[in-house]
């Protein structure tokens, strides 16, 4: 018999090195990864049998070897300090080809080459061929379907929220919710106005914006961000920071939307009455708000519902989903987040589900929270979206005191 006294402290001193080993290990991923998506679909288009002449095969290795020391490179230039437009569209864009590469060389380099081998299809070179064209032309198809989902308005996807606490003078209420709009260095102006005009189009009680507006500074984004200034609402316009924001001067940013007749919830709320009844809708800054250093942002939810009456029903608006942990034990209604992209290009979704409780979609959290996740509207980085499209949502609350309607 083994005394559970006894095991506890081996254990614990067992985990310490553990952890600090998988750090040291994630400081080295930004190194790691890079040389992971080049590599790979080198050696499976180029080095696993397929025999192709030497100029071929030094050719192509010699280009995946370029993508390899020039996509690190453009990132650095392009989002760094010295934050160069040109550089950061071709990193980006380097970056998403060697992901969706990356992505096929390793499912259909084992996938199709299996079930070639099983079907008896194809000896040696010409299977390993076989794989290598299946892969490039997969690649291509899905690199120019994804830049043209990336870069068109997104459709509206519309549902019902029923919410038991919702009085009967707010049901059928319009919320209209984009986010993660990421203006940046490939200029969407005229993809900005032409949202507004789609958001006007449905005729919104309440608009919310949570957050990662831009990637750049108000004053260098802005061409891009006003066309926020014509969206319609009839109650009111509403807007929380999300973590991108303070990556780039995030009360520039704050200012701005004031500016354009949007109201910043940081971490104060504001009350929507219709009917007789009343809606709490409060929001809080991104949850790295405070490690940003910049004076008087966080996330406080106690601050953004104060005197507030515990009866109402609360809308809240919070940039990630995780928030939904704090929402749910305040009894918050409903969260409506972003921050996820729905992991924009298939199957990054994956490694989303490891930081978030949600990648998209509306969920249940708790005895009372619903949470909704945008997939966002815009895309960040690599102007591509690969099964994750974009959207504009439009969500109709719903009392319980009375029927949907049809």
């Amino acid at each position: 018999m083994t005394d559970t006294g006894d095991t506890r402290p081996a254990g614990g001193e067992a985990q310490a090195p553990r952890q600090s080993r998988l750090h040291r290990l994630m400081r080295y991923l930004p190194l790691i990864t890079p040389v992971l998506l080049w590599a790979v679909p080198c050696w499976v288009l180029l080095h696993t049998g397929q025999h192709w002449p030497l100029p071929v095969t030094v050719a192509g290795t010699s280009l995946f070897a370029l993508g390899l020391i020039g996509m690190p490179l453009a990132m650095v230039r392009g989002h760094g300090r010295r934050q160069q437009d040109r550089a950061a569209i071709t990193g980006d864009t380097l970056l998403g080809t060697s992901w969706v590469l990356f992505t096929w060389s390793v499912l259909l380099g084992v996938l199709l080459r299996l079930a070639l081998a099983l079907a008896g299809i194809g000896e040696g070179q010409d299977r390993a061929r076989v794989v290598t064209w299946a892969v490039l032309g997969t690649t291509a198809v899905l690199l120019g379907w994804g830049y043209a989902e990336a870069r068109r308005v997104p459709r509206v996807r519309r549902l019902d929220v029923r919410l038991p606490r919702l009085g009967p003078g707010l049901d059928g209420l319009r919320v209209v919710l984009i986010t993660d709009t990421h203006y940046g260095p490939l200029d969407r102006a005229r993809w900005s106005a032409r949202v507004c005009e789609t958001v006007n189009t449905l005729e919104a009680d309440l608009v919310c914006h949570t957050g990662d507006i831009a990637d750049g500074t108000a004053e260098r984004r802005r061409a891009q961000a006003v066309p926020l200034g014509t969206v319609r609402a009839t109650r009111a316009r509403v807007y929380v920071t999300g973590n991108h924001e303070y990556y780039s001067e995030a009360q520039g940013w704050v200012d701005l939307m004031g500016e354009l007749g949007w109201e910043p919830l940081r971490n104060r709320h504001l009350l929507l009455e219709r009917g007789g009844d009343t809606l709490v809708v409060a929001g809080v800054d991104d949850v790295t708000a405070e490690s940003s250093g910049l004076a008087g942002h966080r996330a406080h939810l106690a601050g953004a519902l104060d005197n507030t009456d515990p009866e109402l029903p609360v809308l809240l608006l919070a940039h990630q989903p995780k928030f939904v942990d704090r929402a749910a034990v305040a009894g918050i209604d409903l969260q409506l987040s972003g921050h996820t992209h729905g992991g924009q290009i298939w199957p990054f979704h994956h490694l989303v589900r490891i930081d978030q409780p949600v990648v998209a979609g509306l969920s249940r959290h708790g005895s009372r929270t619903l949470l909704y996740t945008s997939r966002g509207t815009g895309f960040w980085g690599p102007p591509f979206r690969v099964f994750a499209p974009s959207e504009i949502t439009l969500l109709v609350l719903r009392s319980p005191h009375l029927p949907t309607s049809p």
